[in-house]
């Protein structure tokens, strides 16, 4: 299973709580981590001697400048543009692979998602858009231009169809698009996947792949009641924890906070074995 992330120093420790949780519950799949980074990350032993105590094999890609003029903030640094442009750098023999932000929990079996067939899309990932209303989903496309897009997809879990993106996605594109929309895009780099690629996405559950562990009220709603935490537990593969407040800090007291805790105690006990 090819996965790739794309960070910086100051979220190593993040890195290696997801992986762990997708090793423990994605048993017996060897795991080949592709790692974009600006420049060699300062904790690359750290990385590297994870890796190699849980027989994960790390490649470690180095971008440089390539998006040092695009939009960036405090919560939005440059690194969310590294997905964008991965299948330059990714080796050519590789025909999918998986993108997943570090703010993120496996807590069941991944491999379903990653062996998905494409059915020709470029993408597939899930919405968030019934979380809010077909009002924002329609703001959206609007707001980025995307009237063919069948919803706003979230780029936090990004499954790629390798020789597709390399054959359509073109840096050209990306950049002319970030200048013409800048003053406009709110969430930069998902903002560009949607505006440019946003019909050629594969639609998946939210609930099942990219659970908003802020919205488990919501879900118990849209569900019916039966999306309780228990079925969360037995159905949910990929939680993820979106927006400010993030389950490493402190003060989270968030409803998953201790299963969060509990991953990231146990990567640290690997690392210190």
């Amino acid at each position: 299973m090819n996965l790739l992330f794309a960070i910086d120093d100051n979220v190593v420790d993040q890195l290696l709580t997801t992986l762990y949780s997708i090793q423990v519950n994605t048993p017996n799949v060897p795991l080949s981590i592709y790692v974009i980074q600006k420049s060699k990350l300062d904790q690359t032993d750290k990385i590297t001697s994870f890796c190699n105590k849980t027989d994960i094999e790390y490649h470690p890609i180095m971008i440089g400048d390539e998006f040092k003029d695009a939009p960036t903030t405090d919560r939005y640094p440059e690194t969310i543009y590294y997905r964008l442009l991965a299948h330059k750098y990714l080796p050519k023999n590789l025909d999918r692979i998986l993108y997943l932000d570090v703010d993120i929990l496996v807590i069941n079996n991944l491999l379903p998602l990653y062996k998905l067939d494409f059915e020709g899309n470029m993408y597939a990932a899930a919405s968030h858009a019934a979380l809010a209303n077909d009002v924002t989903d329609s703001i959206n496309k609007l707001r980025l231009g995307n009237y063919e897009a069948e919803s706003y997809y979230n780029s936090g879990v990004l499954l790629m169809n390798l020789p597709l993106i390399r054959e359509h996605v073109h840096a050209k594109d990306i950049f002319d698009y970030i200048e013409a929309n800048k003053l406009t895009l709110v969430l930069p780099d998902q903002d560009v996947l949607n505006g440019l690629y946003g019909h050629q996405f594969k639609k998946i559950p939210d609930e099942i792949y990219n659970y908003d562990a802020r919205m488990s009220t919501l879900y118990q709603a849209l569900g019916g009641g039966l999306w309780d935490l228990d079925w969360v537990i037995d159905h949910t593969v990929v939680l993820h924890f979106c927006g400010r407040d993030k389950p490493w800090k402190p003060e989270y007291r968030g409803r998953y906070s201790g299963l969060y805790k509990q991953y990231a105690h146990n990567t640290r006990f690997i690392l210190n074995k």
